[in-house]
């Protein structure tokens, strides 16, 4: 059965982080169900409870807004998606997933980011709806969809699926979405220390693991200005109010928690960017405490998000952005 895309405005909303526009590639709209099945604990009068997640992320009954979407910019003339999505054509397990048609590539095209023009896919983990687009049927074959670029991921991340008992569907995926990159040369694994690691100028992995074992979330700086995307380490706002929520899949529920927290502390003490990866449109937001937990503050697209270094130093290249990027990783590993 084929999905129709989202109804979804034409323009491709964007913010921009310092000198860098952040483009979010919508792919399509989950059903009101997935958030019942992944987030169990947030119940309808949990969310209920929580005013500032009605009307974006959350309806008056409670019921859960989550979508899948990938994040598309460029830094220092590198061109850089992070996740790809569920993918076309794709045979899957959830029926939400299953032999999608979205109009996702005419998007990322739209937004100044042809397949063959992109350099660098960051996988910040290894599930069905973040690895789809990375591979495209073609005469019948799974190719890799961006063919001229270095797929990236954690070593940890793909050490321990490659050591998992994986059931039918997973072997599925890995066959159609991962093994035909690694066997195309393109991906590179990467070693992520507690206090992250940086893969390009201004773009570093921040470990974040329990969801997967070698989960990241991915931060962006430049001009002393930052912004962190969650991957599945935060799947909803939610998250930031009740932190101990934790997804159905989460492998390692506590540690998946003990990231969460750690990562919301360190962003609520600064004036971050932070991206959700299914979080239903304003998508961004700047964390801060709210009622002994955290809320997300609304950053509409297309909005400049001006955030000074913490530390107060200066803007340019190799001051306020570094300083900033180095002090929220060590909050992260502290």
């Amino acid at each position: 059965m084929s999905t129709p895309p989202a109804a979804r405005p034409t323009a491709i909303p964007t913010w921009t982080v310092g000198d860098v526009t952040v483009h979010r590639i919508d792919e399509t709209l989950l059903p009101p169900a997935t958030g019942p099945w992944l987030l169990p604990d947030a119940t309808p009068a949990v969310v209920a409870a929580q005013d500032w997640l009605r009307p974006h992320f959350a309806d008056d009954e409670g019921i859960l807004h989550i979508d899948s979407h990938s994040f598309a910019f460029t830094v220092d003339g590198l061109r850089v998606l992070v996740d790809t999505g569920i993918g076309n054509g794709k045979e899957r397990a959830n029926p939400a997933w299953h032999d999608l048609n979205t109009d996702y590539l005419q998007r990322l095209t739209a937004a100044g980011f042809p397949p063959e023009t992109v350099d660098l896919v960051v996988l910040t983990h290894l599930h069905a709806d973040h690895v789809g687009w990375n591979t495209r049927e073609v005469n019948g074959e799974w190719v890799p969809t961006f063919p001229n670029a270095r797929y990236v991921t954690s070593r940890t991340e793909r050490e321990f699926w490659a050591g998992y008992d994986m059931d039918a569907a997973r072997r599925q995926m890995f066959a159609d979405s991962v093994i035909p990159v690694e066997e195309a040369g393109l991906l590179d694994l990467v070693d992520v220390p507690a206090e992250g690691t940086a893969i390009a100028p201004h773009l570093r992995l921040i470990p974040t693991p329990g969801h997967t074992p070698g989960h990241v979330a991915v931060e962006l700086t430049s001009r002393g200005r930052t912004a962190v995307i969650t991957g599945d380490c935060i799947h909803h706002p939610v998250q930031l109010a009740h932190p101990a929520i934790g997804a159905c899949v989460d492998i390692d529920p506590a540690r998946s928690e003990t990231s969460r927290r750690t990562l919301l502390g360190a962003l609520a003490r600064t004036d971050a960017l932070l991206l959700g990866t299914h979080f239903a449109p304003p998508t961004a937001g700047r964390v801060v405490s709210h009622e002994g937990a955290y809320r997300l503050a609304p950053v509409p697209a297309d909005e400049h998000w001006r955030s000074g270094s913490c530390s107060g130093s200066g803007s340019g290249p190799g001051s306020g952005s570094a300083s900033r990027s180095s002090t929220i990783c060590s909050r992260v590993s502290g």
